[in-house]
């Protein structure tokens, strides 16, 4: 068929020459998106190698078989294992880096800054006084070593000695209750044989606790004997602490995240 002529301002013209016409882009990724997708690539693959939106690449290859699977069931979980493996190892590297970094951040800690922290300690996990039920004395319990670890060494710093530190056990009865006395005995310097009566707790027969593996040592429930006078005194350190929060003056935190 040949070509008509065109029409310019009542001029006759001849057709532009097919090799000054220019093709179309959208044309050539619809056919590489064709030949991508007949080699078995998945639609994502393919938008990775074209940049061309998913559901575009659907229009243009809706028509052609599917591909065949690549991997059989087994492999396929190999796979998902694998990356799932990756994916938990890279997230506990960078727990394990921000945790790093912030110990470093502490250092070393004044007198000062203990006494703030037990305060805080205590008034966070101790027994407080109510008007319904006085009980101005020190007692904290926690099942966690670090923070009696931290709660002796404030006590030490309060003047507490070791003979008035009365201590307890609160634990279940599937736990080994010797193992655990001994092991509170060592981080306290308490004797074994001056710990007072524990207070055993009957596990529901079936109960399968995962806070209950073999690191359960129950609660270790420390009593200071005489000690209204110190009871008094946290409570108004920790009124001190929070009338600064509630300040208008108060300084805003500094920011070290």
């Amino acid at each position: 068929m040949s070509e008509t002529p065109c029409h310019t301002d009542g001029a006759l013209t001849a057709p532009a020459p097919a090799w000054t016409k220019r093709s179309n882009a959208k044309d050539a990724r619809r056919l590489k998106a064709r030949e991508l997708r007949s080699q078995g690539m998945t639609y994502d693959e393919i938008r990775a190698e074209l940049g061309a939106s998913k559901s575009s690449i659907s229009a243009w290859v809706r028509d052609l078989p599917k591909p065949a699977p690549r991997w059989t069931e087994v492999e396929r979980m190999q796979r998902l294992d694998k990356a799932q493996t990756a994916f938990r190892k890279g997230r506990d590297d960078e727990r394990r880096r921000l945790t790093q970094e912030a110990t470093q951040q502490i250092g070393s800690i004044s007198d000062r800054e203990l006494l703030l922290i037990g305060a805080g300690l205590y008034w966070a996990e101790g027994s407080k006084d109510k008007d319904y039920a006085r009980r101005e004395s020190l007692t904290f319990i926690n099942s966690d070593p670090r923070m009696i670890r931290i709660y002796i060494r404030w006590l030490k710093l309060l003047g507490v000695e070791r003979h008035r530190m009365r201590c307890s056990l609160h634990i279940h009865d599937s736990a080994d209750l010797t193992e655990a006395t001994r092991f509170w005995s060592e981080l306290t310097g308490v004797p074994v044989e001056e710990f007072l009566k524990p207070c055993i707790r009957k596990d529901n027969p079936g109960t399968n606790r995962l806070n209950r593996g073999e690191s359960y040592r129950g609660c270790l429930r420390i009593y200071v004997t005489n000690s209204a006078r110190l009871y008094r005194q946290v409570e108004g350190w920790w009124q001190g602490i929070t009338d600064w929060a509630s300040a208008p003056s108060a300084d805003p935190p500094s920011g070290m995240v």
